[in-house]
């Protein structure tokens, strides 16, 4: 069929809106009319990472839409579906056995390579192939290609424009609290920038009871966001010669038990492992930089972690129902987070976003 894409041509280049070939659903495949598509730090950033002859391409991977066709071995999913199209896993190796999708095997192949595990594209421009399949998806376009694995059937009165963050940047912050951290009554957290995905575990951890919760960012208008759920503002550039890491140790009575990084900044990295108290853990979100500075010495003499985590150590058929409940019952409030854009705006959608006028944007057809 023909549809409608937003193509990139090169690592540096626009995104340029093109009419394009989009094959028909194989057997274990989903055509999925889209219908909004959030815009995720991620598809911005692998852009300029990947070398020139891995283009002309077509990303987005924070989908969601109306099912049109399904492949004969699809199970679960029919036409007029309503779906959230997250990331692919292959749900057979070991990782995907014990659960941890996110660490798949196949998890390079499956949503970044841009092709099938055949080598086939889903989309063909002038008849030569176009890469595709960004998350098993490629959702900033009319029309993708999806899977079993990545599509989350939802229920049909709910708004699929709110919905779309959900993919990916609302599940990576709330899971990283809620799966991976767990705070308790007893617990205190500091996140280090307040965008959609430190906004979404700034949210989790008050919808689980975190007492203690405070914010590192900027921009005023994301310390008002994260007040809204309780959170602490703290704007380092307010603080004179006082590091941010010991502002918080006083604001946590010695320390956070958990730091969360989304900025990548490597200074920003350090700070937030000081924050921490006596054997707390920092998990670094942001994609940035190949490395970072550790303190060394903090970390031997007290017992911290730092470590990673991919998409909030969910599985989205799970995690995305259990964050819908959470929504509907009023304790995961991230409406207010969403700025829609039409599909047509998308370069002052990504404009917007970069200079921090708005938190998460989620184009619409």
């Amino acid at each position: 069929m023909i549809t409608t894409a937003a193509v990139v041509h090169d690592p540096h280049g626009p995104f340029v809106f093109e009419e394009v070939e989009l094959d028909e659903p194989r057997a274990d495949e989903v055509l999925v009319r889209v219908v909004a598509t959030g815009l995720c730090h991620t598809d911005l950033s692998v852009k300029e990472q990947l070398p020139p002859e891995m283009f002309p391409r077509v990303f987005g991977h924070e989908g969601t839409g109306v099912v049109e066709a399904v492949g004969p071995d699809v199970v679960g999913i029919e036409v007029g579906d309503h779906v959230v199209v997250s990331f692919r896993s292959c749900r057979a190796c070991a990782a995907c056995a014990e659960g941890a999708v996110g660490y798949c095997e196949q998890t390079l192949m499956l949503n970044y390579m841009g092709f099938r595990m055949d080598g086939s594209t889903t989309h063909h421009r002038d008849g030569a192939p176009l890469y595709g399949s960004f998350f098993g998806q490629s959702s900033m376009a009319r029309h993708a290609i999806a899977y079993a694995d990545n599509c989350v059937v939802v229920d049909r009165d709910l708004d699929l424009t709110l919905l779309a963050p959900f993919a990916c940047g609302f599940q990576t912050g709330a899971g990283t609290v809620l799966n991976l951290m767990r705070p308790d009554a007893g617990s205190s957290l500091v996140v280090f920038g307040a965008g959609a995905v430190g906004l979404a575990a700034i949210a989790a951890a008050a919808a689980a009871g975190c007492p203690t919760i405070v914010a590192v960012d900027l921009m005023e208008s994301r310390l008002e966001a994260a007040a809204r759920y309780g959170a602490i503002g703290v704007d380092p550039t307010t603080l004179g010669d006082q590091p941010v890491a010991e502002r918080v140790k006083e604001l946590t009575a010695g320390g956070a038990s958990f730091a969360i990084d989304t900025t990548a900044v490597p200074q920003v990295v350090t700070q937030a492992q000081l924050s921490l108290r006596v054997r707390g853990t920092l998990v670094a979100l942001g994609l940035g930089p190949a490395e970072y500075t550790i303190d060394a010495i903090d970390l031997l003499q007290n017992g911290k972690i730092i470590r990673s985590s991919i998409e909030g150590e969910a599985d989205p058929q799970t995690f995305i129902p259990h964050l819908l409940d959470l929504r509907a019952q009023g304790r995961f409030d991230v409406d207010h987070l969403v700025t829609t854009y039409p599909f047509t705006e998308l370069d002052t959608a990504i404009a917007d976003v970069l200079a921090g006028r708005v938190v998460k944007p989620v184009l619409v057809w």
